[in-house]
């Protein structure tokens, strides 16, 4: 008989030594967070995506989630993001009149509802939309950073945005 293997026909000791038993700590542990962790982070980061981009083609708001940072005037679109969804965006079927304004308004709506977890599901789907158009139609090398995008979006279609939202607590009053 092999003196590596039980008699109860486990496997060498090897797979009961101290790393394999680290690892089932680990993957224990991170099974512990909470969706509503998992949720808030995909929700802030990925608003913050967008909220950043929709920042720089207006101008006269100015809001910075992340320094807190804040200026108000009227906003506008800036002078140069027409231009630049006319001559480098390119987008078939819609002016780039209209595009600069649909995409600046959904880059801060969306991001806003996201953040306070209202229409979630929604919101990372219309953010998910733009993502899929911005990568087949304008930037088809960016894959790496769409990815992430669409998977953190992905999840917020799929699993909510969690217990710190109005979705939870709408859902929990009137559902």
């Amino acid at each position: 008989m092999n003196s590596n293997t039980s008699t109860t026909g486990s496997s060498a000791p090897v797979a009961n030594g101290l790393l394999p038993g680290l690892i089932r700590q680990f993957i224990q542990l991170a099974g512990r967070i909470p969706n509503t962790v998992l949720a808030f982070v995909a929700r802030f980061s990925i608003a913050a995506v967008f909220w950043k981009s929709g920042q720089t083609k207006i101008q006269g708001f100015a809001l910075d989630i992340v320094n807190g940072e804040f200026s108000l005037g009227w906003p506008h679109l800036s002078d140069s993001v027409v231009d630049l969804f006319r001559d480098e965006y390119r987008l078939p079927l819609i002016s780039p009149e209209a595009a600069a304004t649909l995409a600046a308004f959904a880059e801060h709506l969306l991001p806003i509802l996201l953040l306070l977890g209202i229409a979630t599901r929604l919101s990372a789907l219309g953010l998910f939309g733009m993502t899929l158009t911005i990568q087949f139609l304008v930037y088809p090398d960016a894959y790496p950073t769409h990815g992430t995008w669409m998977a953190v979006l992905l999840y917020l279609m799929v699993h909510g945005p969690g217990k710190l939202s109005v979705d939870h607590w709408i859902a929990r009053r009137f559902l």
